[in-house]
C-alpha cells in the first residue's frame, strides 16, 4: 500500500519554509515552530525544515502534516533529532505513536495548527468524530521526543 504523501509547492518549497525557518533560526517562533534537524538515512548530512512542535498531555510530539516525508523516513532510521529555536539547540530521541494512540493528539494539532495545515487533513478537524480521526491516522506519522539517554557514568 502507498504510503500518504502531499508533496509541496514551489511556494512552500521556495519562499515560506525557508522565510520560517530563518525566522525560528533567529529565535523568532512562528506559532510554536521549531526547526528540526535529522540526519538523512543515505547521506548521513543533517537537514533541516520547520516544525510544529505540539506540548500534548505532559508530553511534547512532531506531527506530520503532509504525511510519509523525507524527514519522517530519516527520523525513523536515525531515532533521534535536534529543535532549533533561536541559539537553543536540544537534541531528542523519538518513539513512534501507534496510530491506534493517534486519535486525541491529532484533535490537538488540529486544535491548534489547522489554520496552518488544515488542508493537509482531507476535511478532518478538531471538531470531526473520533471515527473520522482513526481513519486518518495511518496518514500523519506523529512522534514523541525525549530527552536523549545518557549513558550511565562509569564508576571509579
Amino acid at each position: 500500500m502507498a504510503q500518504h504523501y502531499q508533496r509541496p509547492g514551489w511556494f512552500t518549497r521556495h519562499v515560506f519554509n525557508p522565510f520560517v525557518e530563518v525566522l525560528t533560526r533567529t529565535g523568532v517562533s512562528v506559532a510554536g515552530s521549531r526547526v528540526l534537524e535529522v540526519r538523512g538515512r543515505r547521506s548521513g548530512q543533517w537537514h533541516s525544515t520547520p516544525v510544529n512542535l505540539l506540548s500534548f498531555n505532559g508530553a511534547r510530539y512532531l506531527v506530520a502534516p503532509r504525511g510519509h516525508t523525507q524527514w519522517v523516513k530519516n527520523l525513523r532510521a536515525s531515532g533521534e533529532g535536534r529543535l532549533r529555536s533561536g541559539r537553543r539547540c536540544e537534541p531528542f530521541t523519538a518513539i513512534e505513536v501507534p496510530d491506534d494512540q493517534k486519535a486525541a493528539l491529532l484533535r490537538a494539532y488540529l486544535q491548534r495548527w489547522k489554520w496552518e495545515v488544515g488542508a493537509f487533513f482531507g476535511g478532518v478537524g478538531p471538531d470531526s468524530g473520533e471515527e473520522e480521526l482513526r481513519r486518518i491516522a495511518p496518514d500523519h506519522p506523529a512522534f514523541r521526543i525525549e530527552a536523549p539517554q545518557r549513558p550511565p557514568a562509569s564508576g571509579g
